[in-house]
């Protein structure tokens, strides 16, 4: 796995961030969440060339890779471009910048897919999905040649698992508590969650329900008080149980990573 360093100078010059690892120094202002996730984002679109087929990922991140794409398009720097939007959100954005859309059926091999992710391990596996999208974002980085992932150090993991926070399983509905239960025999202490959202009624109160995504299932959320153990394992074994439809741990499929931290940008490729 190559390291690349970059210095982080202006959000509006991305470009212009490298340097040498010498010469990495203190920034000279200090930037938010969402500044870093916007560097990270554009970062990857430097990647991008006129006539690739992308994939357009969902995210906070993955957000800011698409406002570029579409900016660069509209100064004539990138033509030809067809994007794969991952979501419904994504297909609204990227129809709204002009970028010039399609699917998987129509294009079964993309160039190149920049997306986010919610865990990264030093091994460039990942947990995508805490914004439900799991599914379309795994069918397109398994059709992909190229999947650039954008994160911010926060992101960063010693093991996926390990932050205490969600690791999402999609599964159909019929019978979704009887799935959970399984889910959460799969693996010692783990708590599984039906995610819900809060929705108003007519009379103004508050009520839960499933969130329910783009493919119209449900998703169950794991969360381990323990290392989820052989990931290879746990994949194998989440996918085996009938109602399952996919998981959110990402195996194997980044070929870089690129991480902007208050110090600077790293750049990890396989």
């Amino acid at each position: 796995m190559a390291f690349t360093l970059l210095h982080l100078t202006s959000l509006e010059q991305p470009s212009s961030m490298e340097v040498g690892l010498s010469s990495l120094s203190t920034p000279h202002v200090i930037l938010n969440q969402d500044e870093l996730k916007k560097i990270a984002g554009y970062k990857a679109v430097e990647f991008v060339t006129s006539g690739m087929i992308v994939g357009l990922g969902t995210g906070s991140t993955a957000k800011h890779a698409v406002d570029r794409i579409g900016e660069l398009m509209r100064q004539g720097r990138l033509k030809n471009i067809v994007g794969i939007p991952t979501s419904k959100k994504t297909l609204e954005q990227a129809v709204s910048l002009g970028i010039p859309v399609s699917d998987l059926d129509s294009y079964s091999v993309v160039d190149l897919a920049i997306d986010g992710a919610d865990e990264v391990d030093p091994y460039m596996n990942l947990v995508k999905g805490r914004g439900g999208c799991l599914l379309r974002e795994k069918m397109m980085e398994c059709a992909c040649k190229k999947f650039i992932v954008v994160v911010d150090e926060s992101k960063l993991v010693t093991h996926l698992g390990r932050s205490g926070l969600a690791m999402p399983v999609e599964v159909v509905p019929f019978c979704w508590k009887f799935t959970a239960k399984r889910l959460q025999d799969l693996f010692e202490d783990c708590v599984a969650k039906l995610r819900t959202v809060v929705c108003y009624c007519q009379d103004g109160n508050k009520m839960e329900q499933p969130f329910v995504t783009d493919n119209g299932n449900y998703i169950i959320d794991l969360y381990f008080k323990k290392d989820i153990g052989d990931l290879n394992v746990a994949n194998n074994t989440i996918l085996k149980l009938a109602g399952v439809v996919d998981h959110g741990i990402f195996l194997d499929m980044a070929t870089t990573v690129i991480v902007a931290g208050k110090l600077g940008v790293t750049i990890k490729n396989k």
